[in-house]
Parts: structure tokens; sequence; C-alpha cells
């Protein structure tokens, strides 16, 4: 079986962050395990607030999982300030994953900020360069670029940019672009495009995590980039178009709809 690892925050609502990562492993057929870097009280529309686990504690967890089960990808999530970051990096350094996926977290879907904005520059000095994939939507590839985007040609200006910061390929989300939802992928020189039409729904909560976990999840499988970020996009495509209606805001995603329909076929 293969393994793979989460680096990110909780949501005790269970649609995002940990809890997101791992139904999205266990829907991949894959062994997840978790370091949790903050621990978030949120639901579907508000978040109240966070604590973040001190660096020693967020090492040893790191630690812990290299030297006993190695993962075959990684993938990390909110990060909420530098002394997390430094402690992530100086780990990554140390035992040299494989297959790093970073999702930059900076807003909740709500609009809360789960990243110190003086953290950026600490992500993108230490965390970007050992990315060998990143997600970030339109709002945080703005703030980790310095500039506006409104265009597919900007969002592909945005990932070159991105890419001369370290990381080996990047991935512009298009669910904030103005037209259809678009993603926008630079690896080894090439931009790939994945169309989508936007869906109308509220239930959208944790897309972010979901979908940057199932890029981990099938790098891990051994596809490459461009066919692992394919699946991934028609895994959260399904997933939010079978959303469960939970919630009062913006409620999550269905992480095992697939799971669940052979499971009603087979009763049947």
């Amino acid at each position: 079986m293969k393994k793979i690892l989460s680096i990110a925050g909780s949501d005790c609502s269970g649609g995002a962050g940990i809890q997101a990562d791992l139904k999205t492993f266990s829907a991949h057929g894959l062994f997840g395990m978790t370091v949790i870097t903050s621990v978030v009280a949120e639901n579907t529309f508000r978040v109240t607030g966070y604590q973040d686990i001190l660096p020693d504690i967020i090492q040893k967890q790191i630690d812990d999982v290299f030297s006993d089960i190695i993962p075959d990808a990684v993938k990390i999530g909110m990060l909420s300030c530098r002394p997390t970051m430094l402690a992530v990096a100086e780990k990554l350094r140390q035992w040299k994953p494989k297959n790093v996926v970073v999702d930059p977290v900076m807003y909740a879907k709500n609009g809360a900020a789960l990243m110190e904005p003086a953290a950026i520059d600490t992500l993108i000095s230490e965390i970007v360069p050992l990315a060998d994939v990143i997600t970030p939507n339109i709002p945080e590839a703005e703030k980790i670029t310095g500039f506006s985007i409104k265009t597919k040609e900007d969002m592909k200006e945005a990932a070159k940019k991105i890419h001369t910061m370290g990381c080996r390929a990047v991935i512009i989300k298009g669910g904030h672009s103005e037209r259809d939802a678009t993603d926008i992928l630079l690896n080894d020189s090439k931009f790939y495009e994945y169309p989508a039409p936007r869906i109308d729904t509220k239930h959208t909560h944790g897309t972010g995590c979901t979908f940057s976990s199932a890029i981990a999840s099938n790098l891990a499988l051994g596809l490459t980039v461009d066919k692992a970020v394919e699946r991934a996009k028609k895994y959260i495509n399904i997933a939010i178009i079978h959303a469960p209606q939970l919630g009062k805001g913006n409620g999550p995603t269905h992480h095992f709809y697939e799971l669940y329909k052979f499971l009603k076929e087979v009763k049947s």
C-alpha cells in the first residue's frame, strides 16, 4: 500500500484541512498520516480562532513519521506563521521527501485569514523552493507574485514568476476567475489547461485542500504531474457536484461519492 502524509491544520467541521486530506487519501486507496500544524475552530460559515502547534512538536511529529513509515508523497497545507514554516522547512530538507505538494493556504472559504501576512515572504523563501507542485488559487497567487490576475494570460505569467522561486511545477487554480473554472499548470516549461464549467453551488468548503491532496495522492500512485492534476480535477469536480448539502454556509464536498455509488450498486 502506498503511504502519504499531510502536514496541515485541522478543521473540526470535517470539510477542510487534515480531515479533508485523510478522506481524499482514503478515497484514492492510500494509507494517510498527519502532522498537525494548527488546530482551527471553524464550521461552514465562520472561523472563530486557531491555535498553532509548537514548532518542536511539529518537528517531532515529522520525525516520528519519517523514522518509521516513509511516505510516497507529502501534502502541505496550512502553515500560519514564520516559526511553523521554518520548522517544516528544516525537516523537509532533512528527510528529503518525494512528491511534495504545497497548498499555500491563506484564507478560509469565508475569507478569514489563516496565514499571517508577514509570513508570506517566509513562504516564498523557505517553502516554495521545496515544492514539487504548488497549487495557489488566484488570490493566493496575487499575494505571492504581487500583481493582479484577471485573464488566463495573467495566470500563465503568475505561474512563470512563481516557478522562478524554485518549485518544480505550478498550478494556478481558476475557481476565483470571472469566467470558467479553468486551471493552468506550468510543468517542464510547458503549459497545460484543465477547463471546467463553473458549478453553481455554495458547497465548496475545503476544495483547495481536497484538490491538492488528490494531486499528491496521484503522484504517490506513480502518475506524472500533468496526469495527476487531470485526475485530481475530475475527482474534485465530482465531489463538488455531489456535495452532501451540509451546513449553514459553504458546505463540504463529497469525498467518497464514487465509493458510496459503488456500494449502492452492490447492495442493489
